[in-house]
This record gives C-alpha cells, sequence and structure tokens, in this order.
C-alpha cells in the first residue's frame, strides 16, 4: 500500500504539539496530528490552566508569552471554551515579600502592573487573609482557561477551521527523515515534529539521553466549588511564589526573601511547594502545586505534601469550607535553566518540548517562532 500524504505531521496533541498544528495549519499546509491516547492525558491537562506570562516578565521570553496570549483569546473565541481574563494577584504579608514587589514594579516600568493597598485587594477578591497583609501586586494579563475542556476543544477548532486532521489513539511507532509510521499505515510527512515527551524519549532515545533532560512531578488538588455568586477575581499567590519565578530573579532583595522563606517553611522548600489558587469556570478551586525532580517517580502521591499545600494556602486565603474533591499528579520535561528543547535529529525532523512548566504560557508562541524559523 502507498503511504499517504502529509505536509506537516505531528506527534502529540498535547498544548505543544497543538500549537505547531495552529502555525502551520495557518501558513496553508496540510496538517495531521497523531496522538497515541483517546484525548490528550498528560502535562497539557494536569495543570493550573494558566497562562501565565507575568512568570516571565523581565525575561526574553515575555513578548512570547505575550503573543501565546493573544492566540488564547483568539482560540478560546473561536472553539467556545470558557476563558477568563481575571490576572494575578501577589499579595506580601511581610516586608521582604513587599520589597521584591516594590522593586519588580520599578523594574518593569509598566503601568499595567498595580500596586494595591489591602482595602483595594478586598474589593478585587473576597478571598484574601486580610489579615498582617500589606498590600498586593496587581498583573492584568494572567489568564484562566480550564485545561480539560480546552484540550478537548482545540482540535475540533483547529479541524473545524483550519483542515487539520487528527488520528487519536494512534501510537507512532517509527519516524525517519519524510516518513512517519503507525501500527496501522505509514505516511510520508515533508516534515514531522515531534511534541510529545514520552514519544521523544521512545522514537529518539539516543536524542533523549543526551539532552540532559530530567523530570519534574508535581502535585495538584482540585477543591469544591463555593457558593454560586462566590468568585475568586484574579488568581492568587503569596511569598513561596515570589520566591520562584524567574520575572523576580536579579532583584536586589530576592536572595534575602528566599533564605528567610527556607527558614520558616523548610519542609515546603524541600517539597518544592509553591502555592496558587485559581478558579475555573465550573467554580472549582484548584491549588498547588509540589515539585519532585528526576526521572523516575514514586507512583503513590504524598497525602502529607497535600495537606502542606493546603496549610500554606490557609495563611493567605479565607476560603468558605474548603473541601477536597480531586487530587492528581502530573510530570513534565525539564531542562535547568532552560524554557524549551529544539533538535533536529534528521532532515525533516523536528524535536519540541517545553522545558519549565510554562507550556501553557509560552507555547503558541514556541510554536510560531519555530515554524518561522524552519521556513516552511
Amino acid at each position: 500500500m502507498s503511504p499517504q500524504t502529509t505536509e506537516i505531521a505531528i506527534v502529540g496533541a498535547g498544548i505543544v504539539g497543538l500549537a505547531h498544528a495552529l502555525a502551520a495549519a495557518k501558513r496553508g499546509l496540510k496538517v495531521t496530528v497523531f496522538e497515541r491516547n483517546d484525548w490528550a492525558v498528560g502535562a497539557s491537562v494536569r495543570n493550573f490552566g494558566l497562562p501565565w506570562p507575568v512568570g516571565v516578565a523581565l525575561t526574553p521570553y515575555h513578548p512570547r508569552a505575550m503573543s501565546s496570549r493573544a492566540v488564547w483569546v483568539e482560540a478560546a473565541h473561536s472553539a467556545g471554551f470558557w476563558l477568563n481574563e481575571n490576572g494575578s494577584l501577589f499579595l506580601a504579608y511581610h516586608e521582604d515579600e513587599e520589597t521584591v514587589l516594590r522593586e519588580f514594579l520599578d523594574a518593569a516600568q509598566d503601568s499595567a502592573y498595580q500596586w494595591l493597598t489591602p482595602a483595594e485587594i478586598a474589593t478585587r477578591t473576597p478571598a484574601a487573609n486580610l489579615t498582617g497583609l500589606r498590600g498586593g501586586l496587581f498583573s492584568p494579563t494572567e489568564l484562566t482557561v480550564d485545561p480539560r475542556e480546552a484540550l478537548r476543544a482545540l482540535p475540533e477548532w483547529l479541524s473545524r477551521a483550519y483542515g487539520v486532521k487528527f488520528h487519536f489513539s494512534t501510537p507512532v511507532k517509527h519516524v525517519s527523515s519524510g516518513y512517519v509510521s503507525t501500527a496501522q499505515e505509514t505516511w510520508h510527512a515533508t516534515h514531522t515534529f515531534i511534541c510529545s515527551g514520552p514519544d521523544f524519549e521512545t522514537l529518539y532515545p539516543h536524542v533523549f539521553a543526551a539532552s540532559g533532560m530530567t523530570k519534574c512531578k508535581l502535585q495538584m488538588l482540585r477543591l469544591h466549588p463555593p457558593p454560586e455568586d462566590w468568585r475568586l477575581g484574579p488568581t492568587l499567590v503569596s511569598g513561596l511564589t515570589i520566591a520562584r519565578y524567574d520575572c523576580f530573579n536579579g532583584l536586589p532583595s530576592i536572595s534575602a526573601l528566599r533564605v528567610r522563606l527556607a527558614h520558616a517553611w523548610p519542609e515546603h522548600i524541600r517539597w518544592g511547594i509553591h502555592v496558587m489558587l485559581a478558579q475555573n469556570g465550573r467554580g472549582e478551586l484548584v491549588t498547588g502545586d509540589t515539585h519532585a525532580y528526576g526521572l523516575t517517580f514514586d507512583p503513590f502521591d504524598s497525602e502529607h505534601a497535600n495537606q502542606l499545600i493546603l496549610d500554606y494556602l490557609a495563611t493567605f486565603t479565607t476560603l468558605p469550607h474548603p473541601r477536597v474533591l480531586e487530587r492528581w499528579h502530573g510530570v513534565y520535561a525539564r531542562l535547568p535553566e532552560q524554557t524549551e528543547f529544539i533538535a533536529h535529529p534528521e532532515s525533516g525532523v523536528t524535536i519540541v518540548q517545553n522545558t519549565n512548566g510554562l507550556g501553557m504560557t509560552l507555547s503558541f508562541g514556541m510554536a510560531e517562532a519555530v515554524v518561522q524559523t524552519l521556513d516552511l
């Protein structure tokens, strides 16, 4: 049987694969996506659902994050999935947290970012713990989606609007220059993008081994929806998150903050915990998460770590009767100090991985840059 043909083959229907499908399809190319599962069930759906440009503010990746943000807004409108342009709020309860946030405001020189007083914060969210609150940094650029919904809706939209073909429940067993093979058939492809971590490991194990790539396991929680009229407003974070994000690296007071937090919250630091609170379109509250690094993880999640998350959440929020609805963990690719891994193991084949847990934030912009560079 003669191979079927496509101009662009994409392995993996997670957010990185879908972003590359969109970037190629917008150029009028014939795109075919292969996904080993019935739908995407990996890291792309096991996260907060937060396109988070502020996390890379003051870095070279901020323009890419903002271009991704624009695509999310357009896609949600066109594909019909829920999206909230709710922004984020960094809450400061200690002098060193306030100092770092004000240093960020000075460095950013962007009027979009605002310092809010406790009274102003109380008008933005019913959830902030006002006891001991010194104020907070509001950023308007962050979005919230429900990744379970969005990752189902995006393939339907890409198929309808751009003619992208999807083959779910179709593992790819071999890729070579010009060809993609599944268990059922062989395809001829002008260019192939491998955008799935598990497929990267099995299709090009020597490239994976040489990359230095490791993985990150995170634990997360979903809480029952509060009463119907209760809305969180902006996504909330506090000290541990301030200490974690790259946007605060290099600020004069960040090192002192990290030292203080290491002494105040040693077990949380050991588990790699920083805590965020988001609310999805169903009203559910999403919080987490832990961070453990390696190539192989214990498959059993720690309830102690989950309780540590909830304990820290209680320091900066006041929630109406919080009850855990679901617990889960996700695993994503990681390369220290890098946001992405791109390799060309042979002619017509590109491996693309997001490697810092910001796939929802950067993937659309990254895909546009990758496809443009290849001049397909």
